[in-house]
């Protein structure tokens, strides 16, 4: 089984009346929910030591879930490094919503990840543009939040080696919603979907695609790689 990480700021959920009726044990027990099935599950979140990120948890992760959105300053900066070093090093990173401003994400990207957005409850339909990608197995033609936060291009990130989604506001607006990176040896999946005080990480679909998507982001086999000096091979 996948070993997952999700992490979580978790504060929302502590201090918000609203945030915590939809989420009342924190967004990252829903996205473990959806996850245990398949997967071997971890959480961690921002108020614990060191993050809940210490490098025998990254060590031993597989695929690490990011999920912040009011605290992105507060993420120590060592952290961020170690996330950073273990993405290259073959872990998979996915980065939902809001976490497009975290500190690793910007770090990973190069860019502000800057975008415009707006709360109004509209509904959002989030079609599937790359039907024969794995993190789209099993999803239709699109999949239909009916309330969500809207987020609209431009969207500051570099081009995304796949884009898997994008979606469609009731405002007219259109975004990238599931872009695929590559850095190093570690894959990424940026999943716009999912707001603090929508229970968008509930609906069935969303919850498929996160499943999905850990699959995807999973570290494969491949051919070793070796820097530096290199001697004449000789028969």
């Amino acid at each position: 089984m996948v070993a997952v990480t999700i992490w979580n700021e978790y504060r929302h959920e502590r201090e918000d009346d609203d945030v915590a009726a939809v989420y009342p044990d924190g967004i990252h027990a829903t996205l473990a929910d959806a996850l245990e099935p398949n997967h071997d599950v971890e959480t961690a979140t921002l108020d614990e030591p060191e993050h809940g990120l210490t490098a025998d948890t990254l060590e031993s992760t597989d695929v690490l879930l990011w999920w912040g959105h009011e605290a992105h300053d507060e993420v120590d900066g060592a952290v961020v490094d170690r996330v950073h070093e273990r993405v290259l090093e073959g872990m998979g990173l996915i980065v939902l919503h809001s976490g497009h401003y975290s500190k690793i994400f910007k770090r990973l990207m190069g860019t502000s990840c800057s975008l415009q957005w707006r709360e109004d409850e509209g509904t959002e339909r989030l079609w599937v543009v790359d039907p024969g990608h794995p993190i789209a197995d099993g999803v239709g033609e699109y999949v239909e939040l009916p309330e969500t936060e809207m987020y609209g291009e431009p969207f500051d990130v570099p081009e995304p080696d796949r884009l898997v989604f994008t979606s469609w506001f009731e405002g007219g607006e259109v975004f990238r919603s599931g872009c695929c990176y590559r850095r190093g040896s570690g894959r990424i999946f940026y999943f716009r979907p999912g707001h603090e005080t929508y229970p968008i990480y509930e609906h069935e679909e969303i919850r498929r695609i996160l499943d999905n998507a850990v699959e995807w982001a999973a570290p494969t086999e491949g051919a070793p790689r070796t820097f530096g000096h290199r001697d004449r091979d000789r028969d």
